[in-house]
């Protein structure tokens, strides 16, 4: 599990051998199994993960429906920055989609990490831009796209989720029913064999 994380840090070239190493010790990595619920909706996110190995999908229940909010995958921090940054209780659910390996760890271990080792001050402000653009990419969608442009949008720049998530989570992301999207999906295979 560690030479996931080796390899992750190692692409940043910011590193020598030795920090790495060192950095790779003091992180706690877990296995987490299919359907491990991470987070529960009004706990608080006392805990960063970062995706090493599989997906974690972040939703919300409306009126007892589960809406799908976000997909995290290998290189992605899977933290709900509201709750955690400010110890308040979360609006949303964190659960595995697939066995995941994630890095996980406190505020306190984080700033202690980076006491040690400023250069992962870097890692931080490259991951955190990237997914603010990713909650602004995700309200666009939403806002400025009808549902087949939606998935054909998905199928474009995340077409990796649609062989690891189920259909009716991809149907609730894109924020359709399962039949909605049963009717999307045969309608884009159409054209597509038309064409």
């Amino acid at each position: 599990m560690k030479r996931i994380l080796t390899d992750f840090i190692s692409k940043f070239k910011k590193f020598d051998e030795n920090e790495i190493a060192a950095i790779v010790e003091n992180t706690q990595i877990e296995s987490f199994k299919k359907g491990a619920l991470i987070l529960k909706e009004g706990n608080i996110c006392n805990k960063c993960y970062f995706v090493l190995k599989g997906c974690v999908r972040q939703f919300q229940l409306v009126n007892g429906e589960e809406k799908t909010t976000a997909f995290f995958i290998e290189g992605q921090a899977a933290v709900l920055y509201s709750s955690y940054l400010e110890n308040s209780p979360s609006k949303y659910y964190l659960s595995c989609v697939e066995d995941c390996i994630l890095t996980t760890g406190t505020r306190e271990q984080e700033k202690e990490l980076h006491k040690k080792y400023p250069k992962l001050e870097y890692l931080v402000h490259t991951l955190m831009p990237q997914d603010y653009a990713k909650a602004q990419e995700r309200i666009s969608l939403l806002n400025n796209y009808n549902p087949e442009e939606r998935y054909l949008i998905l199928m474009e720049t995340q077409a990796e989720l649609l062989n690891r998530v189920p259909l009716h989570q991809i149907a609730s992301y894109i924020g359709v029913t399962p039949e909605s999207f049963s009717r999307i999906r045969k309608r884009i295979l159409k054209k597509e064999k038309s064409t």
